[in-house]
């Protein structure tokens, strides 16, 4: 099948992650010197303290709050919240691949107490419950699996000195937040920050701090990889633990000055939600599409994930996919017919409104 050259958007990159790295950013990865040098020197250095002050200003953060990132992604932050954050049990809230993960990372953990685990239909969120014993709330911010939107703020009732820990990676950039409503936002960049994986960021309170700092002195045997007060420390010196990657820390801080110069997170919050209102209203107005989250208040504005009724999701993708439209694919383990697109701050918005009427062509085209 051919679709129309005048249907085709500009740039037919709709993953959910990786995500879009805009062309011009890989150009300007191709013109720096910053690959093949050592992560130990000034220009890596200078790198990481240009990241780390960007993610404050996006997050308009308190003076008291810091930056820290490290090497491995988010699943690997996972297990370092299990090492370094988690004291004695915690709370998870599963609604999607992702919160699951961080729940089964912490049930494994021979040193830990069995966590509470709240579940709930996909498509849906759960929300925490106060409970005595608790000292780690955790859930996503936005389940990229199933395009739900959760809300972040304090657990009412919660014991005094609880954490609340936020998985924020396809939220980080393209989602309202307040970020001292929680004491540990992390996150990967290669989804809404337009760039590529290996890297976690997780901007930590005063009290997440301490907690790293209590848990590092108390005997608990850390593996130094996944050990967070060796990646304070380490960030503070704008430096990784390990060798980071270099490209993926170079398109983060590109990404983060194209926000900025154009008008910051709210710019790029409006560009997101601009974007997934045009997906969900062609799907609330299509006869063969229906968007997955039928509550619009939970509603991903990153990730949009849509039904598919008379035709097979695999065949439109694979359509689209000849066509150079590519990652549409509903995640594998819902095992729905369905579409996931990322409408990320990177990706233009006419490129989804080209997008739907790419599909309206392919479904027809397929009878």
């Amino acid at each position: 099948m051919q679709i129309p050259k005048k249907l085709l958007p500009s740039d037919g990159r709709f993953g959910s992650g990786p995500s879009k790295v805009p062309h011009e950013a890989m150009e300007a990865l191709a013109s720096s010197s910053v690959i093949g040098t050592s992560h130990r020197q000034e220009p890596v250095r200078a790198l990481v303290g240009s990241v780390r002050e960007q993610l404050r200003a996006l997050f308009s953060l308190p003076d008291d709050y810091e930056v820290v990132l490290g090497v491995g992604g988010s699943t690997a932050f996972f297990d370092a919240a299990t090492f370094g954050l988690v004291r004695e049990r915690s709370q998870h809230l599963a609604f999607g691949e992702f919160g699951a993960k961080f729940a089964k990372a912490t049930s494994r953990a021979p040193f830990l107490g069995e966590p509470t685990v709240l579940s709930s239909e996909p498509g849906t969120h759960p929300d925490a419950q106060a409970e005595s014993g608790i000292d780690v709330y955790a859930w996503t911010h936005n389940e990229t699996s199933t395009g739900v939107t959760a809300p972040v703020r304090r657990v009412e009732g919660a014991d005094a000195d609880s954490l609340v820990v936020i998985d924020g990676t396809s939220a980080a950039g393209g989602i309202p937040v307040d970020i001292t409503q929680s004491d540990v936002y992390f996150f990967a960049p290669q989804k809404a920050l337009a760039s590529d994986a290996g890297l976690w960021f997780a901007i930590m309170s005063p009290a997440a701090l301490a907690r790293v700092e209590e848990i590092a002195t108390s005997g608990r045997w850390i593996p130094a990889f996944l050990d967070l007060a060796a990646a304070v420390e380490s960030s503070r010196k704008d430096q990784t633990y390990n060798t980071p990657p270099l490209a993926s820390l170079f398109w983060t801080d590109h990404q983060l000055r194209w926000i900025h110069d154009n008008g910051g997170l709210p710019w790029s919050v409006s560009r997101c939600e601009d974007s997934s209102s045009r997906l969900y209203g062609w799907a609330e107005q299509s006869s063969y599409a229906t968007p997955f989250v039928a509550d619009p208040g939970k509603q991903s504005p990153t990730v949009v994930t849509i039904d598919l009724a008379g035709v097979e999701a695999s065949a439109v993708s694979a359509a689209l996919r000849d066509n150079g439209i590519v990652d549409v694919d509903g995640y594998r383990g819902l095992g729905r017919n369905q579409l996931r697109i990322a409408t990320f701050p990177a990706i233009e918005p006419d490129d989804v409104s080209a997008l739907a009427r790419c599909l309206d062509y392919v479904v027809e085209q397929l009878g």
